[in-house]
């Protein structure tokens, strides 16, 4: 063979396999399994290179236990390497390893980097204070409850290293020499929306200093800030609307992928959360149902959806994927992973809308023209939820014929 021919010749993985094993004398027994796996989610040439590379570790000496070459395959930084993740995949699959914790090795490197840019007399007290938010998180997860995510451990720290660096600024490198003026300060460099979620977790550390001593008056006792009670987001008229229902009903040329995620948001108010974990077993063809999330009851689907389901199952099965999910990229049909988040909203860079947009402009709707409380009910919402988009609504027999606009459902 020449070769073009042998890189794409189908036999190359298997035959690097039967070569590895001819040279190692004795393998593990998943090692065929492992083999076939790659070979059937991987072109010929990238199967018989995780080939090697598993060679290589079953060969350096150390530990062949499935555990033990899962955490030395590994690569350090944001992705753990392809060989890893096959291995993952395979492992976990089979019940021979549990997956590494590479989610809690990211977050702590996040964390890690915030901290290093607090300044210096002010870091000690930060690094405390996030260590109790990562042992009040342990205590909720033993207690059952909700405990805190990593991004909401890590927006919290975000908060309080721009504090600090806001006092370095102003020559203030004690907590104890915090004032009320110089929160007040603070937070007038936060936007107005940022504000109230600002002071929270302001308001949350210097309760934490305070009862550790590090401060002796709590600096934000006397702060309030008015907060708007209802929706105040923005949301589409009905000709844009009209105009997204067009491009992803009648252009065969648009990404499947964005058909589906767009019709999903606009018409059935699914997250982007939502969105990325659908797979086959949520999808019902046959009576045309389809479960979406942590929703109570089965979403019926209309034939505009049904048709963009369709077109990503062909999309998907045009990849020679064997991952479920209906939303599978060039990153992920090698595995079992949803599409990432930062994946869906780039989805929609050609119609410059926000996928939470568009959602929401269907929540608003719906919550305006039927009774709020079913639509929590059937989308697995809080009531209260539901009824900040209807805060402040006027009927629009009471406007003038001017002023009335049946399209408008928020503020903006």
């Amino acid at each position: 063979m020449c070769s073009a021919c042998w890189q794409a010749h189908p036999d190359r993985p298997f035959t690097r396999a039967a070569n590895l094993a001819r040279d190692l004398g004795e393998v593990p027994d998943w090692f065929d399994g492992f083999v076939l796996h790659v070979a059937a989610v991987h072109s010929p040439a990238r199967a018989a290179g995780l080939v090697s590379a598993l060679g290589r570790l079953l060969a350096d000496g150390s530990s062949t236990h499935p555990q033990a070459l899962l955490e030395r395959s590994r690569r350090s930084g944001r992705s753990i390497g392809t060989l890893a993740r096959c291995l993952q995949d395979y492992f976990t699959t089979h019940a021979l390893a549990l997956p590494p914790d590479h989610d809690r090795r990211l977050a702590e490197a996040r964390r890690q980097r915030r901290i290093d840019t607090v300044p210096d007399p002010l870091r000690p007290a930060v690094v405390a204070f996030v260590d109790s938010l990562l042992a009040s998180r342990q205590r909720a997860r033993q207690a059952r409850t909700r405990p805190r995510s990593d991004s909401t451990i890590e927006s919290a720290l975000t908060t309080i290293r721009d504090l600090a660096a806001f006092l370095h600024a102003r020559g203030k490198d004690d907590w104890a020499l915090v004032a009320h003026g110089d929160i007040e300060d603070f937070l007038t460099t936060r936007g107005t929306g940022s504000r109230p979620r600002t002071l929270t977790v302001v308001r949350q550390y210097c309760r934490w200093a305070h009862a550790r001593r590090l401060i002796l008056i709590d600096p934000t006792r006397a702060i309030t800030i008015r907060l708007r009670r209802g929706f105040t987001g923005k949301t589409l008229s009905i000709t844009r609307q009209r105009e997204l229902f067009t491009r992803w009903t009648t252009d065969p040329q648009i990404h499947p992928h964005e058909s589906l995620a767009g019709l999903l948001a606009l018409l059935h108010a699914a997250s982007s959360q939502e969105i990325r974990a659908l797979t086959d077993s949520d999808i019902d063809l046959a009576a045309g149902i389809m479960r979406i999330g942590r929703r109570p009851h089965p979403t019926p689907v209309d034939p505009m959806t049904l048709e963009a389901i369709q077109r990503c199952v062909e999309h998907r099965r045009n990849l020679r994927t064997a991952n479920p999910h209906l939303l599978v990229t060039r990153g992920t049909k090698a595995d079992s992973r949803p599409a990432s988040a930062a994946y869906l909203t780039h989805l929609f860079d050609p119609v410059g809308q926000a996928p939470r947009t568009m959602r929401v402009t269907r929540l608003a709707e719906l919550a305006n023209t039927m009774d709020p409380k079913l639509v929590a009910a059937a989308f697995g919402l809080n009531p209260e939820g539901v009824l900040n988009y209807i805060s402040d609504r006027v009927d629009p027999g009471r406007l003038p014929d001017e002023l009335a606009n049946p399209s408008t459902f928020g503020a903006t």
